[in-house]
C-alpha cells in the first residue's frame, strides 16, 4: 500500500504582473471567479481530495490573502502559511516546504488555476499515484498554440487508464519541437526526493530556479508518470483564462445559469 497523501503545498508568492495595475493592491489569488476568489476554489479542491494540511508559500505583501482564508472557519484549521525565502523561481517554494512535508509524498497545486471536474484533479492524481508510488504530473491535451504556453511532456510508452511514463519535459517548445500535445498543468504528486533534486539544479537562462529542471533530474533516476486529467481547465492567471472561467462558472450556476445563457445568446445575435 502506498503512503497516504496528507499534505499539499500551494505556491502563492508571485506578483501577478499580468493583472497589473489591479495586483498592486489585490493579490491575484484573491481576484474573484464568479462569487469567490480563485484561491478558495484551489484550497477547497485540495480538501475535497482528502488533503488534511495545506501550506501556502506566500510573500510579505500578501497579508490580505492570509486574512481572507483564515476568516473561513471550515478552511482555517487545515491551513499553514510561510513567507518564501530564496531565489526567484518555481522550485523555491517547494524547497521552502521541506520541513512541513518531512518524509512524505505530497501534492502541489498552483494558486491561479481552476479545474472543474466530477472527481477533483488532485484526487485523480492521488488515485493514479496509489498504483505506482512514483511522482505524478497532471496533464491535459492541448493544441499547437498550447505548446507555446505550457510545458509539454514526452510520453514514450503506451498509455494505460490515462496514466503513462514520462521521459522528458520541454518548457514551451512550440509545435515544431513539441514531443506531444500533452501539457503539464499546475497539479502534481511529488515524492520527498524532489528536495534533493532541487538542491542539485542551477538557475535557468532567465536566472530562475525552475521546478521543471528538478523534474528532469528525477526522470533520469526513477520512474516518473503523467496522468491525463478528466475535467475543464482554466488558467485564471491570464486575462482570457479568467474571463473563460467566469463564463463557465456562470453557465454552471443554479442561480445564474439560465440568465447567463440568455445573455450569451443575446450578445452572439448582435
Amino acid at each position: 500500500m502506498q503512503p497516504h497523501i496528507r499534505k499539499a503545498v500551494i505556491p502563492v508568492a508571485g506578483y501577478g504582473t499580468r493583472f497589473l495595475p489591479l495586483t498592486k493592491t489585490i493579490p491575484k489569488e484573491l481576484v474573484p471567479v464568479l462569487d469567490k476568489p480563485i484561491i478558495q476554489y484551489v484550497v477547497e479542491e485540495a480538501l475535497a481530495s482528502g488533503i488534511e494540511e495545506i501550506l501556502l508559500v506566500t510573500n510579505e505583501t500578501k497579508r490580505s490573502l492570509q486574512e481572507y482564508l483564515s476568516d473561513i472557519p471550515e478552511l482555517k484549521p487545515h491551513l499553514r502559511f510561510m513567507t518564501q525565502i530564496g531565489p526567484y523561481g518555481s522550485a523555491t517554494p517547494i524547497l521552502n516546504a521541506k520541513s512541513f512535508i518531512g518524509d512524505e509524498p505530497f501534492a502541489v497545486l498552483l494558486g491561479d488555476e481552476l479545474f472543474v471536474a466530477e472527481v477533483p484533479r488532485i484526487r485523480q492524481l492521488i488515485n493514479a499515484f496509489e498504483k505506482t508510488g512514483d511522482p505524478m504530473l497532471g496533464v491535459i491535451r492541448t493544441d499547437d498554440a498550447g505548446t507555446k504556453r505550457y510545458g509539454i511532456v514526452d510520453p514514450r510508452s503506451p498509455k494505460t487508464d490515462q496514466t503513462f511514463r514520462v521521459f522528458d519535459f520541454s518548457e514551451k517548445p512550440g509545435p515544431e519541437r513539441a514531443p506531444s500535445r500533452l501539457a503539464s498543468i499546475g497539479a502534481y504528486i511529488l515524492t520527498p526526493d524532489i528536495f534533493d533534486a532541487i538542491n542539485r539544479i542551477g538557475p535557468a537562462a532567465n536566472g530562475e530556479f525552475q521546478l521543471t529542471d528538478a523534474f528532469r533530474l528525477l526522470m533520469a533516476d526513477r520512474p516518473f508518470y503523467g496522468c491525463q486529467l478528466d475535467g475543464d481547465y482554466f488558467d485564471v492567471g491570464t486575462k482570457l483564462g479568467w474571463l473563460e472561467a467566469n463564463i463557465a462558472m456562470a453557465l454552471r450556476s443554479e442561480e445564474l445559469g439560465k440568465e447567463a445563457v440568455e445573455f450569451m445568446k443575446g450578445m452572439l445575435s448582435k
